[in-house]
């Protein structure tokens, strides 16, 4: 067993330990992400702006390609499938956690 971390010097608590996060989903959604602007330019910097379906679509053609071929690419732009599903998952968690937040904010003000 593990002692308990003093927390009188660093109250982390509670906080996610992102280190125990798999490195490579990171590396991987900064590649669709590079591509990405490589592509759109400062554009891409406004996933936010694309509807939640279209970010549900794509994650979905790109997790059915994956499935036929755990190693096939993206035709365009040559990255894995399986990137471009993290990709757009992580941009389906920020948007879905933003209306989390629309509305927990909505009711607030009721």
């Amino acid at each position: 067993m593990t002692k308990p971390k003093n927390q009188s010097v660093k109250a982390d608590r509670g906080k996610p330990s992102l280190t125990k996060v798999p490195r490579q989903i990171v590396r991987d959604i900064a590649s669709v992400r590079d591509y990405g602007f490589a592509k759109y330019g400062e554009q891409a910097d406004h996933w936010d702006m694309v509807e939640i379906e279209r970010w549900r679509d794509a994650a979905y053609r790109h997790w059915l390609d994956y499935l036929d071929d755990p190693t096939g690419v993206d035709a365009e732009s040559g990255l894995p499938h399986l990137a471009h599903v993290a990709c757009n998952i992580a941009f389906l968690c920020e948007l879905e956690k933003r209306r989390r937040e629309e509305n927990e904010n909505s009711e607030a003000k009721r």
